[in-house]
């Protein structure tokens, strides 16, 4: 686990990750990850002049396509794992819609509020269960791929992890950025970026930060198409833990809908939930939570847009102790 993790809001306007760079003291080189952002991975000009400081473009992306391009064995069985986990992900959706339905329609009827307040709880669980139940089969199916396949210790998967640690040696932190989520959590898994840059501060922000945290949550209020009901990806790395980073709250997020929320909010719990648009943060040391600000979404619908982080105590944090605030 990286000593230091710090989750950034949207960076799309006027980032704000130079003015971090500056608070940390950090003078370069920082490594970058933009695998998130494909093909256009190596348009990084705007990037590194908002870091203010040298860096090194670590070109997960292009790796990776050089990896399927030189092994047509492990990619023909990646690329079935990942049309497992694609179909997988349709069916889960299909259930949480179902769900979402019925919660909605039970919301409506004019029951006892007590007997409502029962129906929703047995909604927020079954929400639950879905979620718990897609993140063990996702991580069943990685873990046998993982297993089956040892993909770091393939001959060209290897030489560009030589390469990257290589590159990373220098540097004084990693710096990941958003886009495709999947994709970019891919990448980072299949190189072990992480591993190998074990122990340097992280600055992430939009897919950069969901994919840090324990599980991958995504949520659009105004979807292009489909259903809004929010869903879980994957499992994350962990190094974030205890909360549900929300990127663009203000144009993703529905702030009228407080019944949606508040089983939203339950359903996530214990983790916080949180809208990180631009000024928000949350610093991690030592996978604990000691400070962060952002749009809170509360257990009972309501949304603190001026929340905080509970600060932690030294003698607490020396013990390991979580310090999510444990509002969601």
């Amino acid at each position: 686990m990286p000593a230091e993790v710090i989750v950034l809001g949207s960076q799309h306007a006027t980032p704000d990750v130079g003015a971090v760079v500056r608070e940390r003291g950090l003078r370069g080189p920082i490594a970058i990850v933009r695998a998130g952002y494909q093909e256009r991975e190596a348009d990084d000009g705007a990037l590194v002049a908002a870091l203010g400081v040298p860096a090194v473009n670590l070109a997960l992306h292009a790796r990776a396509s050089a990896v399927f391009a030189d092994d047509p064995a492990f990619t023909a069985a990646y690329r079935d794992r990942q049309a497992l986990l694609r179909h997988m992900q349709s069916c889960y959706r299909v259930r949480l819609e179902k769900t979402e339905d019925a919660a909605r329609t039970i919301a409506l009827r004019y029951f006892e509020p007590e007997l409502l307040e029962g129906e929703d709880a047995v909604s927020v669980e079954q929400f639950r269960q879905l979620d718990a139940n897609h993140v063990t089969r996702c991580e069943q199916v990685r873990t046998a791929f993982a297993a089956l396949w040892h993909p770091t210790d393939r001959p060209t998967v290897a030489r560009h992890r030589a390469e990257l640690t290589a590159l990373l040696a220098p540097v004084e932190a990693l710096v990941i950025a958003g886009g495709h989520v999947a994709s970019l959590h891919n990448r980072l898994e299949l190189f072990d970026v992480l591993g190998l840059a074990a122990g340097k501060p992280i600055i992430a922000w939009g897919a950069g930060a969901m994919v840090l945290t324990d599980r991958i949550v995504l949520y659009h209020d105004y979807p292009p198409y489909g259903s809004d009901v929010a869903q879980v990806l994957d499992s994350g790395f962990g190094v974030a833990p205890g909360v549900v980073v929300m990127p663009d709250p203000s144009r993703r997020l529905n702030p009228d809908t407080g019944p949606a929320i508040a089983r939203f909010a339950r359903r996530m719990a214990p983790a916080v939930c949180v809208g990180m648009d631009l000024g928000a943060r949350l610093d991690f040391v030592d996978g604990a939570l000691v400070a962060g600000r952002g749009r809170h979404l509360r257990p009972d619908g309501g949304i603190d847009a001026a929340w905080t982080a509970a600060p932690v105590a030294p003698a607490l944090l020396a013990l390991g102790d979580s310090a999510d605030e444990v509002p969601a």
